[in-house]
């Protein structure tokens, strides 16, 4: 596939890259020339230096053969003229980031719909889904549902002095009682092992599980951890994250207090929210989120502009007894250093924008693909076609590359946990877990 990428930002490089891992022909505008350096160095891209905007250069990128276009620079207007310009070329799919939510409400006369453009996405909204979905369950650092969440994909932190640690992943799975569950894999010490059943649980290890929803009570307490809705909810920084996040916690009955120091934000927000608490000083304060009770929060979500004032707030609130820190960063390379901290979820608005471009990329007989925050790892969803080559055939006779892992299958609306002797189906949606650099693998035994 050819895809034409413009702009050279953290969203469009991270584009660049698993896209161009894919064998995808990738050719990335930007009007940096240092930025297009850096990705052309690292990266088999092509670089075109120019606005993404102007018809000389979209033609010099050879607009009219790319099957798909993707606008994500930080100007909202330029992204939407390029698609519209691309539109013009021919190009049956288009994609574009904007920030102002104006554009994404129904009834604008300049929404998607109206506009031809296939997806809109904006940061800040996708980011405050995330962080709601993640305080929903307590002790997991990421969570990624599947058959219109049915099927979950969870990452639990198996701390020192949990009692499964020393005991091999088969045993695991021999004390389970009437539900099920697989362990698909295991982040230890920055590297991604997809287990086999003699592996050892370790401490500090990071464990992915794919299980059905209505399990995961069950699951949960086999690992000796007890996930629940959030008390109450200190949030750092009264931005549009956090405005969004405050109203969905709202909806859910839990004590929300939103810290903010500007005073005019903070009287818009206490218009805006009908039971918050909005609080106004520096989220850095000690002392003010002492009296406020931030030792008995159950979770903290810092979501200011800057990322030294998120990482240092969520310290602050850990050392003075918060249960659990959620924390933005703009820096998506940061992710893996902030668990050694202390910080339990570190979120990069521009990788989580970054994965749901993909997962529309992607759209197919592969319906979804995740990639994991802090990991080296991604997560297929993938529709098993009659004309498939593996189709009725048992699992463990399909010679699945290393580092991939069938963690579910749905059939019928009916979710199966598999074991080898699992007959794939035509029909059957699989749940396949894996490394990124056995994707191009992946997806070449997919489309057999």
């Amino acid at each position: 596939m050819r895809i034409v990428i413009m702009g050279a930002g953290e969203v469009g490089r991270h584009l660049c890259q698993q896209l161009s891992l894919e064998d995808h022909e990738v050719v990335l505008i930007d009007r940096n020339p240092e930025h297009l350096r850096r990705v052309e160095r690292e990266l088999n891209i092509l670089a075109i230096e120019g606005n993404g905007a102007s018809a000389k250069v979209l033609e010099q990128a050879e607009i009219s053969k790319a099957d798909l276009f993707i606008a994500v620079t930080d100007i909202d207007e330029v992204n939407l003229i390029a698609c519209i310009m691309a539109k013009q070329y021919g190009v049956l799919r288009r994609v574009a980031r904007v920030r102002n939510k104006e554009y994404l409400a129904a009834d604008s006369p300049v929404n998607e719909h109206r506009l031809g453009i296939d997806l809109l996405i904006n940061p800040d909204q996708v980011m405050a889904q995330e962080i709601l979905k993640i305080s929903r369950v307590s002790e997991a650092f990421e969570i990624v549902d599947f058959a219109h969440g049915e099927v979950l994909l969870v990452g639990y932190h198996i701390k020192e002095g949990n009692p499964t640690c020393g005991i091999t992943l088969a045993d695991l799975r021999a004390l389970k009682g009437l539900y099920d569950f697989v362990v698909v894999a295991i982040v230890r010490s920055g590297n991604t092992i997809i287990p086999r059943g003699s592996e050892r649980i370790q401490a500090d290890d990071r464990l992915y599980l794919v299980v059905q929803r209505e399990d995961m009570a069950a699951v949960e307490g086999l690992l000796n951890v007890r996930s629940h809705l959030p008390k109450r909810v200190f949030i750092i920084g009264g931005g549009q994250v956090g405005l969004e996040v405050a109203k969905g916690l709202e909806k859910e009955r839990v004590d929300v207090f939103l810290v903010e120091s500007d005073v005019r934000r903070c009287e818009l927000l206490a218009e805006w929210l009908d039971n918050t608490v909005v609080l106004n000083f520096d989220g850095l304060d000690a002392q003010d989120l002492i009296s406020e009770g931030i030792d008995k929060a159950d979770l903290l979500i810092a979501v200011t502009n800057g990322d030294t004032t998120n990482i240092l707030a969520s310290l602050l609130a850990k050392h003075h007894g918060a249960h659990k820190c959620i924390t933005r960063i703009s820096r998506p390379d940061f992710i893996p250093l902030l668990g050694k901290l202390g910080i339990d979820v570190a979120l990069s608005a521009r990788l989580v924008a970054a994965n749901m471009i993909l997962r529309f990329v992607r759209r197919g007989v592969i319906l979804s693909v995740a990639t994991l925050l802090g990991s080296d790892a991604e997560v297929v969803e993938f529709v098993v076609s009659e004309r498939w080559a593996y189709a009725g055939n048992r699992l463990k006779s399909i010679h699945f590359p290393l580092g991939a892992n069938v963690g579910a299958i749905i059939r019928g609306g009916d979710v199966v946990i598999p074991s080898g002797d699992t007959v794939l189906a035509a029909g059957d949606r699989l749940i396949i877990f894996t490394i990124k650099k056995a994707v191009p693998m992946v997806e070449e035994l997919l489309s057999s």
